[in-house]
């Protein structure tokens, strides 16, 4: 148990270290970057669409990894919870999970597309000196990379090795997750 504690800890103090410093970079950006005015344009309310589409396919990305931590299934609930018990034993949620496991590349390929429309229609050239966009968007490109190469059957063995290091990492998620919650706070003020 003493493990498992201290495992979460780790994710805990990554994800309070990258949301302060974040939250210094947004004091200073708001402070000495021009923030450009939103327009409003029939792109732009296509790219807003395409956003919370995106938020939604990577909501769903990210539940089926708490799903998975819930259930105490895969590598990651090994590592951080390594003598943990599901308190539901529903057969139910393991059909949903397994449902998951199968169709969540095709949603992280979706959502990679998205996104990156999300960001293009955006006008990601107005808001790239904002470092959180730059950031953001190498982040879902380095997601979308590895998650490729993890599916493609022709990758070398030590390279789907290293991606599945990689891609299946909290870092990541807690990154995208951060940057794009005060990077978008920032260009909506």
């Amino acid at each position: 148990m003493q493990q498992s504690i201290k495992n979460i800890r780790h994710i805990l103090i990554y994800t309070a270290t990258v949301s302060l410093i974040s939250l210094i970079y947004f004091i200073y950006a708001y402070s000495v970057h021009p923030i450009p005015e939103v327009r409003e344009n029939f792109l732009s309310e296509i790219g807003e669409s395409f956003g919370k589409v995106g938020l939604g396919l990577l909501a769903f990305i990210y539940f089926r990894t708490f799903m998975k931590l819930a259930l105490g299934q895969g590598k990651l609930a090994q590592r951080l919870l390594p003598d943990y018990v599901p308190p539901v034993n529903s057969s139910a949620l393991y059909c949903l999970l397994v449902w998951m496991n199968r169709t969540h590349v095709y949603f992280g390929i979706v959502a990679i597309a998205v996104i990156l429309l999300h960001i293009s229609l955006m006008g990601f050239s107005r808001y790239s000196h904002i470092l959180f966009f730059p950031a953001l968007l190498i982040l879902v490109i380095w997601q979308g990379l590895f998650g490729l190469f993890l599916t493609w059957r022709y990758s070398p063995a030590e390279l789907k090795k290293f991606s599945h290091l990689v891609h299946a990492q909290f870092v990541t998620g807690i990154a995208i997750g951060i940057f794009a919650f005060f990077g978008h706070i920032l260009i909506d003020d």
